[in-house]
């Protein structure tokens, strides 16, 4: 058969464009051909339906690659729409008209959410507006899967659950048979029918009209699987239309008889099969299309082994068979089947996602290289897709794409996550600056005025621990902020976007959700105003567009859903902002794409790359079902998980047969080992039973991706040895930083010399530091308070004083109960340690602080010591006790030196060094810790009174000595991490600047 007599043959007419021929550009090229001789006209009243808008598009554009630069009218192309996939059918003119309107996705997701919410009594569990949403997804899932294969579930579901299942499925019957009646009415009261429903009532509703008139024109159909049944039965009647056919994509006209009759769900032409069943023909009846027929022998054997690699698994044992008769097929031709089929085709296997993406976008990249050479990525995981475009980027090159971004992930939306975030913790300073630093944010003047005031808010309000309130927030910046023009600045700030929050948390908690959406987008627009007013950029480009719509339809939709709190609301955002895909618009390369799956039926590139061949992406695992199990499903009538492997495998097939692919797994994913895709592992295992090399792999491009941003040399950096002159040196150091001295001399230079200090996280933790600042000041309020005789009811006194420090160091509230009870524990404990001690009516002494002169290295060094408690007594000793509420220093670290604190400050006592304290030998050095635990509290000796404490403290005065006169030498380099006590720990107020990780593991520490 010719183009020319392409409908001259009796109906039905039934054609198949192999897997490895381009679709579009043979389909296009035979109706031209067949269509010629009629006049211009004849093309362009002809009407095509693809499955999808971009076939629909490729198609138009292989049409003016057929017309050889000519002009040309192209025929009528209508993306018939594929039910599965989401896509919209065109809407034939009066049949649309006569079926109500189909609600539209963001109201049927919330309607179905009010729906879960009214009677979640059935599921036995109270759910938030998230998870309901997230069940009302499922719900809607099922209810598409009944409409799409056309099931009524009402009456099955009675009988569907046997006695002695789990009671859980029970629990999903119920539930079900109450949404199955209560749905349709909710739909009747709004006028509304569902999307899926009304697609096959139209696509029904268009087969009866053309099978009872049938359209005299050309009407082709091309590219359809026919997996639903109202599509198959379209299709069907298409093919027995005057001048109307249909077209398969990838039709395996070679697999035998039997092996055919085995086919299942999995298996890349099952939907095939079920098609042809429906449609009671058989292969035979297919014919090949005439713009199809030209003889290829490299991409007719590829098909041969790509369609014999996926075959029925329980056929894969005759393997070696078919090899034989491949070959024994080929010899007659004088070439080796397997081998020519193969040429073309090569495997990356790269070691990462992101290797992955690296390889493909520089496949691409390369194909450009060839003037006039396309390229594709072929690829279900849009992760992997929007990476390659980023990668893309690199090189100027803009790819057209189908895959976006969730609206989550625009900028717009970011900024709506966070402002909907920060509503339920507006003094979070973590996600306040998140808002604020967010590139759209104004408040009513430029970025740059803007940036200038938030840093003083940051350095000064933000970073420590969290305020208890606004008030507390303009305190803390009033207190540290001196220059009173930036201290009005910062504290403006903080008023402005209190302002600019009103709308959301002055909110009744909990509140309906269009009002919370209506107050978010307030809130959005005050923060994103410039001085002019103007919300700016806000709802500019596509990403803000979609915002906007999200927003007006929460507004408009949302009071199907019950009141919801900040929190609900962020949650309920977050998952329908990541439901929603923003595609980037301007200008694309026109040659290169990136392609989903179903688009790759139609559109063929001189060079695909098919990524993502790893289970569980490519084909996807079996979704989960929460209200079904799998014998029920089919006990329904609904297909079972399997199908969509078999539909996911026959588009694997398609791109698998094109003249130049690149097979891209990659052996892990998201940190974890990788399995490699079935399709390609039987690829593999096919080409080793034939005795023949490996796939070919491109070892080279693994080479580029790793090479691409790597150093060409590579030196790790010493470890760092800053030597400033003497003059520079500390001449006065407390006893706590000799420590630091002997340890990491470079936190030293750091601090004590160029002044650099630890800059506190936003929103720091306060539990564990606060609790020790409040150790300390209940020692020192309960010695002041009562210095001699203890007070009646004494441990209640201390548990008081504590829980009244705690508040006052910014605990959280709510952890005050618990602290509440370690308190009781140690006050007991901290009692009976003051009735002992102070049993001799001795003095003491808190918070004092003290200090010696020493000489070292020609210059008088000053050491300062402030000593929790020292207490004297008529025994003539000056004990010194220091509190911990953590792990004390070993009395090892003690007495070599590594933690001289106590042996220090017992050394300047011993010199008369403190205020109000005479000289006086050291008594016992003791370490108090105190937990509240069991035991609540310890403690430890480190020295005892009279020669032990006397010996420790000389020992350890005369090694500070000697530490300081070591760096009296001007070539004495303040080297970091000297002696650290913990080799693996590169944590510390300094590590990050001293560069720790990256010299330490590289084999420099091994010198210490």
């Amino acid at each position: 058969m010719t183009g020319a007599d392409l409908f001259a043959g009796p109906a039905p007419r039934w054609f198949n464009i192999p897997a490895h021929r381009p679709f579009v550009r043979d389909l296009a090229q035979g109706l031209f051909d067949a269509l010629a001789d009629g006049g211009p006209e004849a093309l362009s009243q002809a009407v095509v339906l693809t499955p999808t808008r971009r076939g629909a598009r490729a198609l138009a554009d292989a049409f003016l690659a057929a017309a050889g630069g000519r002009a040309v009218l192209p025929p009528q192309i209508r993306p018939l729409g594929d039910l599965d996939a989401g896509e919209s059918p065109f809407e034939p003119g009066e049949l649309a008209a006569r079926l109500p309107a189909a609600i539209e996705p963001l109201r049927r997701r919330l309607e179905l959410t009010r729906l879960v919410k009214t009677h979640e009594g059935l599921l036995r569990r109270e759910l938030d507006a998230s998870a309901a949403l997230e069940l009302a997804d499922a719900l809607g899932g099922f209810l598409d899967s009944l409409q799409i294969e056309e099931v009524d579930a009402t009456a099955a579901l009675t009988d569907l659950v046997e006695a002695e299942l789990a009671e859980h499925w029970q629990v999903s019957r119920d539930f079900l048979e109450t949404a199955l009646a209560a749905w349709p009415e909710r739909l009747r009261t709004l006028g509304v029918v569902d999307i899926s429903a009304r697609r096959v009532r139209l696509l029904r509703a268009l087969a009866d009209q053309w099978s009872a008139r049938p359209p005299q024109g050309v009407l082709v159909a091309a590219g359809s699987t026919g997996t639903a049944p109202a599509t198959a039965d379209l299709l069907r009647v298409i093919a027995e239309a005057p001048q109307g056919c249909v077209v398969l994509p990838g039709l395996d006209e070679s697999l035998a008889g039997e092996a055919w009759s085995n086919v299942d769900e999995q298996h890349p032409q099952g939907a095939m099969r079920r098609l042809l069943l429906r449609a009671r023909i058989t292969r035979e009846d297919v014919e090949t299309w005439p713009a199809s027929r030209p003889f290829q022998s490299q991409g007719r054997w590829r098909r041969r082994i790509v369609n014999e690699a996926l075959r029925p698994a329980e056929d894969t044992a005759d393997w070696l068979n078919v090899i034989h008769a491949l070959r024994a097929e080929g010899a007659e031709e004088g070439v080796d089947p397997i081998a020519e089929g193969l040429k073309g085709l090569s495997v990356v296997t790269a070691r990462s996602e992101e290797e992955a993406a690296t390889a493909a976008a520089l496949l691409l990249r390369e194909t450009l290289e060839t003037p006039g050479a396309t390229g594709a990525l072929v690829t279900p995981d849009q992760n992997l897709a929007r990476r390659v475009s980023l990668k893309l980027a690199r090189w100027g090159v803009v790819p057209d794409s189908s895959v976006g971004a969730p609206l989550s992930a625009c900028p717009v939306g970011v900024l709506a996550g966070e402002i909907a975030k920060l509503a339920a913790e507006p003094l979070n300073p973590v996600m306040m600056l998140g808002v604020l630093k967010h590139p759209l944010v104004r408040l009513g003047e430029s970025r740059e005025a803007l940036e200038g005031r938030l840093a003083d808010l940051e350095r000064h309000g933000l970073r420590g621990p969290r305020p208890a309130d606004w008030a507390a927030l303009t305190r803390r910046l009033a207190e540290k902020i001196e220059d009173e023009g930036r201290r009005s600045g910062a504290a403006g700030l903080v008023l402005a976007l209190r302002t600019a929050l009103l709308p959301l948390t002055d909110m009744s908690e909990p509140a309906p959700a269009a009002l919370r959406a209506e107050a978010l987008a307030q809130a959005m627009e005050a923060l994103a105003a410039d001085g002019a007013g103007s919300p700016g950029r806000l709802w500019g480009g596509q990403g803000g567009e979609a915002m906007s719509q999200l927003l007006s339809g929460l507004i408009a939709e949302a009071g199907a859903l019950p009141p919801v709190t900040p929190r609900g609301f962020s949650d309920l955002l977050v998952r329908l902002m990541g439901e929603e895909t923003v595609r980037a618009g301007g200008a694309t390369h026109p040659r290169l794409r990136i392609l989903g799956a179903i688009e790759a039926r139609l559109v063929r590139a001189d060079r695909l790359v098919v990524a993502g061949l790893e289970e569980g992406v490519w084909p996807q695992g079996a979704p989960l079902d929460p209200f079904l199990s799998r014998p029920m499903r089919e006990r329904l009538g609904l297909p079972p998980p399997e199908r969509r492997v078999g539909l996911a495998a026959h588009d694997f097939a398609q791109a698998a047969c094109a003249p130049d692919v690149v097979l891209l797994h990659s052996e892990r994913r998201e940190g974890q080992p990788a399995v490699k895709s079935r399709w390609l592992w039987r690829l593999e295992t096919l080409a080793r039973g034939a005795d023949l090399d490996p796939l070919p792999g491109r070892p080279e491009l693994l080479d580029w991706a790793r090479r691409l941003d790597a150093a060409e040399t590579y030196a790790p950096i010493a470890r760092p040895a800053p030597v400033p002159p003497v003059a520079d040196r500390p001449t006065k150091l407390a006893v706590t930083r000799i420590e630091a001295l002997t340890r990491d001399p470079y936190a030293v230079w750091a601090r004590d010399i160029l002044k650099l200090y630890a800059l506190d996280r936003p929103d720091e933790p306060v539990e564990a530091r606060a609790r020790g600042t409040a150790i300390h000041a209940a020692f020192e309020r309960f010695a002041t308070d009562w210095p001699k005789a203890l007070p009646p009811d004494a441990p209640r006194e201390f548990a008081r004083l504590y829980l009244e420090a705690l508040v006052e160091a910014g605990a959280p509230p709510e952890s005050l109960a618990r602290e509440a009870a370690l308190a009781r524990e140690a006050a007991e404990w901290v009692v009976a340690l003051e009735a002992e001690r102070r049993a001799d009516g001795r003095d003491i002494h808190v918070e004092q602080g003290g200090q010696i002169v020493v000489r070292a290295g020609g210059r008088d060094f000053t050491l300062t010591a402030k000593a929790d408690r020292i207490e004297t007594g008529p025994d003539g000793f000056a004990h010194i006790l220091d509190y911990k509420t953590g792990q004390a220093p070993s009395k090892k670290m003690v007495e070599t030196g590594f933690s001289p604190q106590l042996t220090l400050t017992a050394a300047i006592v011993a010199r008369g060094g403190f205020a109000g304290i005479p000289a006086r030998p050291p008594g016992d050095l003791l370490y108090l810790q105190v937990t509240g635990r069991r035991p609540a509290g310890r403690v430890e000796t480190r020295g005892n009174a009279g020669a032990d404490s006397l010996d420790a403290a000389e020992r350890a005065l005369a090694g500070a000595v000697r530490l300081l006169e070591q760096y009296e030498d001007p070539e004495r380099p303040y080297l970091s991490r000297t002696a650290p006590q913990f080799v693996h720990d590169h944590a510390g107020d300094y590590g990050h600047l001293a560069r720790v990780f990256e010299w330490s593991t590289s084999g420099e520490e091994g010198e210490e």
